[in-house]
């Protein structure tokens, strides 16, 4: 059997072994998307219950016994079998974290260490592992994932402008799974032809130079690489310029803008910034009035030809992926398409809730919108 031949096998099998049972919503989910639907998505002007639902029902939550309460009814809801706690990931702390920097000492010592070179950059180790997990989505919706590290996106890895790389891989999954950077290395740490698979149980070492900065990506390249996207083998990559003349940033933030298809139709039905649906519209990110907020922002959605962002009342300078030191444009609202992300600054006038969504009404509708609480 030659080459071609087995290589189209093995493409077939691994579709088909990788499928899961089609989830449906929520009626949790379908009462979030109604309301967004019903004050959120006009273009003109956004209804005040929108900001008035959200925080109603975030109120709501809190006064439930704990996450792990929450976490049973949703996992109950869709007959999902597994074991949840406090411990699950949360969109809030991810939006701050890079080189597992939310971890205690002791346990973050365990996926990450630093090492001074004599040119004064930095060896980074990080030791990630893929892993099948069912995760949470939307209230009342888990899905069937393939992770980094046990959570969707994975954790981000961040370094200075010619820091080493060093990242010791681990297949804990049922497939064959790699890591691809975007960004420069050798031919043979690209992750993405066949050769490149790591198998079930076997393990693999990338290293490389953290070399251009700006704001990237990584992913697994495993065949077929839709469904391994899809299923949420991916996170963010930042590398910091070694000589940085932009303004000072007061904040910043990490937004992986991503969405999930739940019937396995190769349709999304569930759209999100950071995984969970409607999170930061019950869950605000809150900032102070006028400083600077720095957001890293990657589009890795599968399945839709374009993604977008727009922050309401305000403009912002965008950085095109990151690897210039003037912005190039002044603006409220990007669009990307897969793999396209890049560094925005921006600051808001006044104090208030602010809405920031896709500008696609549907993905709004489904999930994919959030408030800034701006204060004093």
């Amino acid at each position: 059997m030659n080459k071609a031949i087995m290589a189209g096998l093995l493409v077939i099998l691994l579709f088909v072994a990788g499928c899961a049972s089609p989830q449906d919503t929520s009626p949790e989910f379908k009462d979030l998307s109604k309301a967004a639907a019903e004050y959120c998505a006009n273009q003109i002007d956004t209804d005040q219950r929108c900001a008035t639902y959200f925080k109603e029902l975030h109120g709501k939550a809190m006064k439930n016994s704990s996450i792990e309460h929450a976490q049973r009814i949703a996992q109950h809801s869709m007959g999902v079998a597994g074991s949840y706690s406090d411990e699950g990931f949360n969109p809030t702390e991810y939006l701050t974290a890079w080189n597992f920097n939310n971890l205690p000492p002791e346990e973050r010592a365990e996926f990450y260490k630093e090492t001074p070179l004599g040119n004064s950059s930095l060896l980074r180790e990080y030791w990630i592992f893929a892993e099948d997990k069912d995760i949470e989505i939307a209230p009342g919706v888990m899905f069937p994932a393939w992770t980094y590290n046990g959570q969707v996106p994975a954790p981000t890895i961040r370094a200075t402008e010619g820091d080493k790389i060093r990242i010791h891989f681990t297949n804990r999954g049922g497939k064959p799974h790699t890591m691809h950077f975007h960004g420069f290395h050798p031919a043979n740490m690209d992750g993405s032809l066949t050769e490149d698979f790591v198998y079930p149980g076997q393990s693999f070492t990338y290293e490389f130079d953290a070399d251009p900065y700006g704001i990237h990506l990584f992913h697994c390249h495993s065949m077929p690489l839709k469904q391994h996207i899809a299923k949420g083998l991916y996170g963010a990559y930042i590398v910091d310029p070694k000589n940085d003349t932009r303004p000072h940033a007061d904040r910043e933030l990490v937004m992986v803008m991503n969405g999930f298809d739940t019937d396995l139709d190769g349709e999304n039905d569930v759209y999100a910034v950071n995984t969970q649906a409607f999170y930061y519209a019950m869950n605000p990110i809150k900032v102070e009035k006028n400083e600077l907020v720095r957001i890293y922002l990657v589009n890795i959605l599968e399945f839709d030809l374009m993604n977008s962002l727009h922050i309401h009342a305000t403009f912002f300078d965008e950085y095109s992926t990151g690897t210039k030191m003037e912005p190039n444009a002044y603006t409220d609202i990007v669009s990307f398409v897969q793999g396209e992300r890049s560094i925005l600054d921006v600051r808001f006038r006044y104090p208030g809730t602010y809405m920031f969504h896709a500008h696609q009404t549907e993905f709004s509708e489904l999930g994919w919108m959030g408030f800034f609480e701006v204060e004093e």
